[in-house]
C-alpha cells in the first residue's frame, strides 16, 4: 500500500488541530475582552524578507516556491495600506 494517504491524513488532522486550537484561543480572548492591534510595520518589515526569498527560491529551486513572493507581497500591501497605524519603534 501507498504511504502518501497515510502522510495525506496526517497533515488533515495535524491542520484541523491547529484551527481548533486558533479558535480556542481567539474565543478566549474575546471572552476576556482581550484585543490586540495587528502590528503593521511588522507585517511590512516580514513582506520585506519573504519576497526575495520566494523570488529566488522559486528560480532557484523550485517554482512552487513563487507562493513566498505572493505572501511577501500580500503582507507588504496590508503594512502600507495601514500605514497610518504603525506602531513606534520604543525607546
Amino acid at each position: 500500500m501507498n504511504g502518501i494517504p497515510i502522510i495525506l491524513i496526517s497533515i488533515v488532522v495535524v491542520l484541523i488541530l491547529m484551527g481548533v486550537v486558533v479558535i480556542f484561543l481567539i474565543w478566549k480572548g474575546r471572552s476576556e475582552g482581550i484585543s490586540k492591534i495587528p502590528n503593521y510595520r511588522g507585517l511590512f518589515i516580514f513582506g520585506i524578507c519573504i519576497l526575495p526569498m520566494g523570488v529566488i527560491f522559486s528560480s532557484a529551486v523550485n517554482p512552487g516556491f513563487i507562493g513566498f513572493t505572493g505572501l511577501g507581497v500580500a503582507y507588504m500591501a496590508i503594512g502600507l495600506a495601514n500605514r497610518d497605524k504603525w506602531k513606534k519603534w520604543k525607546e
